[in-house]
C-alpha cells in the first residue's frame, strides 16, 4: 500500500498549518480543538520549516516552566524533519518512524506539502490490509 492510498482516505481534511511566529499557547490550543498531535510550521508560500508536536510542549514546559507558552513556535520547533512522498510504501513510512522514534511524518512532493502521515494513519492501513488479506485466504480454504 502507498502512502497516497493514506492521502486519499484522509479526503478533504486537510493539513493544518501554523507560522513560526505563533505562540506556542494558541498551538498548544488548535491541538486541543482539533484533536490532534502536531501542527506543521510552514513559510507565507507554503514551505514547510518545521513540525511542532505534543512531545515538544511537553518538554518545553518541563524545560522552562509555563511563561514558555508565550513563545514562538519558531523557537521550540522541530526542524529536520523526515519526509515522505506520496509513493512511498506505508511499510518503509512505518519502519522510518519506527527507527527515527517519531510519529509524524510530512508528504513532500516537488516541494510542495501535500499532506501529514501519522503512525496510527500506517499501523491502521497495515491492520485493514492484514484483514482484508485474512478474509481471502478464508474465503480460498473454504472455497468460496
Amino acid at each position: 500500500m502507498l502512502v497516497q492510498h493514506l492521502l486519499n482516505e484522509q479526503g478533504a481534511r486537510g493539513v493544518i498549518t501554523v507560522s513560526q511566529s505563533e505562540r506556542m499557547r494558541e498551538i498548544a490550543n488548535i491541538m486541543a480543538h482539533h484533536n490532534i498531535g502536531s501542527i506543521l510550521v510552514t513559510d507565507e508560500d507554503g514551505t514547510l520549516r518545521g513540525l511542532i508536536s505534543e512531545r515538544d510542549i511537553v518538554r518545553v514546559l518541563a524545560n522552562k516552566g509555563p511563561q514558555s507558552l508565550e513563545e514562538t513556535v519558531g523557537t521550540h520547533m522541530t526542524r529536520n524533519l523526515k519526509t515522505t512522498e506520496k509513493s512511498a510504501t506505508v511499510q518503509d513510512v512505518l519502519e522510518r518512524m519506527t527507527q527515527g522514534r517519531f510519529r509524524h511524518m510530512p508528504v513532500v512532493e516537488e516541494g510542495k506539502l501535500l499532506g501529514i502521515v501519522t503512525i496510527g494513519d500506517a499501523v491502521k492501513a497495515q491492520l485493514d490490509q492484514l484483514q482484508m488479506e485474512n478474509k481471502a485466504l478464508e474465503g480460498m480454504i473454504a472455497g468460496n
